[in-house]
């Protein structure tokens, strides 16, 4: 008599799973790529957030230059400490908008140099405003600790 050799597999359940092994790689690729665009998404707006946050501040910086230049020229001129508040003020306010509702606020108070080399202004403020409102998503679950 002749044995009869059983394989514990059978064709069809390597065929089974051949295609899971598939689904489990192509899932694992869509997460990727699905994590991967999300990343770049993140990593634009952040870029695109800065160069409009340098943009304004370089603005900011180029109006305290010439703010500084009238103020050295005012100096110049000899006139007193009273005459030179008189003319120029004692601050002054600068604003540019980074985003439809952030706005780059600095605020400068001038100084009146006792000896050569002192500053004529002091940066009193510098800091970034919300100007508008955010929208809240009340579909997103709120976490309470």
């Amino acid at each position: 008599m002749k044995k009869k050799v059983s394989t514990p597999l059978n064709i069809g359940t390597s065929s089974i799973l051949f295609i899971f092994v598939i689904l489990c790689l192509l899932s694992f690729a869509v997460l990727s790529l699905v994590s991967a665009m999300s990343d770049y998404k993140l990593s634009k707006s952040v870029a695109d957030n800065t160069t409009a946050y340098y943009e304004a501040s370089n603005y900011i910086e180029e109006q305290i230059s010439q703010t500084e230049k009238m103020l050295t020229d005012l100096y110049d001129t000899g006139i007193s400490r009273v005459g030179y508040f008189d003319q120029a003020g004692n601050k002054r306010t600068f604003a540019y908008p980074i985003s439809d509702i952030q706005t780059l606020s600095a605020e400068i108070t001038f100084l009146y140099p006792e000896e050569s080399g002192d500053p004529f202004y002091k940066i009193t403020s510098w800091q970034v405003i919300t100007t508008g409102s955010l929208e809240y998503d009340d579909s997103l679950p709120v976490i309470k600790e």
